[in-house]
């Protein structure tokens, strides 16, 4: 690969050094005067050929993140819709496009922090060695034959003598294990567990219609499992308002959710909780009380993240307040006696640069901040920029929300990149496989076996809970185990099986995908159609 431009956009005056080598290229920027940056970025040749394969990782866990062939069309969600939509629903927010503005393509496409070419079965690997000082966007151009590398910098402030990592990257060649290894050894990063989870959580059968009768139904259901799990984790539904975390609704649960984890506990499984601790919803105590708590633009409006119960809203995490606040919230459910917590919606630490700091310094903080909080307790991220989890957190989601259909409603499709999707999850927990055991153990979300609330066939079912227990390191479900049959319960134990086979191999052909593997010294394979009832995108 051939440097072919670099680009810097900044008010003040700045030195560059770069540093190449054959594996990889630094740029850093050092301020004569104090600086502000706005844009950097370098653009490569690359060859791209005509059976090339590519993938780019999309910006956060939820974002629909495919290997694609390069004259493959794809249409990005968002074309369609109109900005009063997105305004009341917020799509935008849930991803990069309310500040991005690169445009995917059958020719273009665009991601964070890694992406590759796959030519047969070696690999062309692009990948970021340094995202705390800003997130590193990909984009690869198979009509101008570029790899472009920009750093999300704007806000960026620099002092007088201050020098930035503006650019630091590694580039390898060969077959799959080759690269990921080496780009995980440059990075000094390891998974912090090899044991996988196994469990159930509440939220993919009830959603927020959870009750202190209906948990302790659903933990009675796990002596029906002929196998059994190891995680019961109580999801989101128990608090008053997303936010108002310190008290528990008491019409769902009277007596407290004290006496439900000392059963959980009793019971012999790792109790669970969820939180979204940067979000608070329009209705809660919290955004009605503290308003100074809250992320505010530069006109001084709180800043919107999404449309999910009442409204999310994004809090300042740099706020002194706001953090005492979530340690304050986390502290007192690991009294309660919770050793892992699921965090949702953690992109919303780093909605826009403020305080001179980048999107990708914000996120970095907020994460650090997670981890001190939670301790030794295990931590699943979630609707998070994957980077921020490499090394910090045991277990990351790495697709979108699994839906009871197969694909969501067609007009989601055209307004939502981050939406609910069993087809998107399946294909990001097939595509992002290189992370599990290296950054985090890949967290696919839940697998359904059940035949009511859900409309996916037997195929749908198969094929997710085969992906998830080859790809995953994390197997849950919400299903009512004391509603399976004695034929459901065995497909159960032969899922969990699976969680240990080796030798994973993937082949396509036209809209199948074959996996073959060893499990208890036999050579196995399965076939699927990863096309909808729909039309594909």
């Amino acid at each position: 690969m051939i440097l072919k431009n670099k680009v810097i956009d900044v008010t003040g005056k700045v030195i560059l050094n770069e540093t190449t080598f054959s594996d990889r290229y630094a740029l850093t920027v050092t301020a004569e005067e104090d600086a502000l940056l706005h844009h950097i970025a370098v653009e490569l040749s690359f060859d791209y050929k005509k059976d090339d394969r590519f993938f780019v990782n999309g910006y956060q866990s939820w974002t629909y993140s495919p290997e694609r062939g390069v004259k493959d069309p794809y249409k990005r969600p968002l074309r369609c819709c109109p900005k009063f939509l997105d305004k009341k629903f917020g799509f935008s927010k849930y991803g990069d496009a309310h500040f991005c503005k690169v445009k995917d393509s059958a020719k273009i496409a665009h991601g964070y922090t890694y992406a590759y070419v796959r030519r047969d079965e070696n690999y062309y690997l692009f990948a970021s060695l340094d995202e705390k000082n800003g997130f590193t966007r990909i984009i690869l151009d198979v009509s101008k034959k570029t790899v472009t590398f920009e750093k999300d910098c704007a806000g960026k402030a620099l002092k007088k003598n201050e020098e930035y990592t503006a650019l630091d990257l590694y580039f390898g060649y060969g077959k799959e294990n080759e690269v990921f290894d080496s780009w995980f050894e440059m990075l000094g990063i390891h998974a912090l567990t090899t044991k996988k989870a196994t469990g159930y959580t509440s939220w993919y059968n009830c959603y927020q219609n959870i009750s202190e009768k209906q948990i302790l139904a659903d933990l009675e259901g796990m002596r029906h499992l002929p196998v059994t799990p190891t995680i019961f984790q109580i999801d989101d539904g128990f608090e008053p308002f997303v936010g108002d975390w310190l008290t528990v609704d008491a019409k769902k649960f009277p007596g407290g959710l004290e006496p439900i984890v000392k059963k959980i506990s009793d019971d012999g499984f790792i109790p669970g909780i969820w939180l979204a601790p940067f979000v608070c919803e329009t209705k809660s105590d919290l955004y009605k009380k503290h308003p100074n708590w809250l992320l505010r633009d530069e006109n001084g409006s709180p800043v919107y993240c999404g449309s999910n119960w009442s409204g999310a809203w994004a809090l300042d995490t740099l706020n002194a307040e706001v953090r005492d606040y979530i340690a304050q919230t986390v502290g007192m459910y690991r009294q309660m006696g919770f050793k892992l917590f699921k965090l949702d919606f953690l992109y919303a630490a780093c909605m826009i640069p403020h305080d001179g700091k980048t999107r990708g310094e914000l996120m970095e903080d907020a994460a650090a901040l997670l981890r001190k909080v939670c301790g030794d307790c295990a931590i699943i991220g979630c609707g998070v920029p994957l980077c921020a989890a490499f090394g910090r957190m045991e277990y990351c989601r790495i697709g979108p929300d699994v839906s009871l259909d197969y694909d969501d409603k067609p007009f989601m499709r055209l307004f939502h990149a981050e939406r609910n999707s069993t087809k998107h999850t399946v294909i990001n927990t097939v595509y992002r496989r290189q992370l599990s055991g290296r950054a985090f153990l890949n967290d696919p979300d839940v697998f359904i076996l059940r035949t009511e609330n859900t409309t996916l066939t037997d195929e749908q079912k198969d094929l997710l809970a085969t992906v998830n227990a080859l790809f995953g390191g994390v197997l849950f479900t919400s299903d009512e185990f004391s509603k399976y049959s004695e034929y459901q319960k065995q497909q159960y134990a032969a899922i969990l099986a699976l969680k240990d086979a080796e030798n994973i191999t993937i082949s396509h052909a036209n809209d199948r995908i074959t996996f073959r593997y060893t499990l208890g010294g036999d050579k196995l394979a399965k076939s699927f159609s990863l096309k909808t009832k729909q039309k594909d995108e």
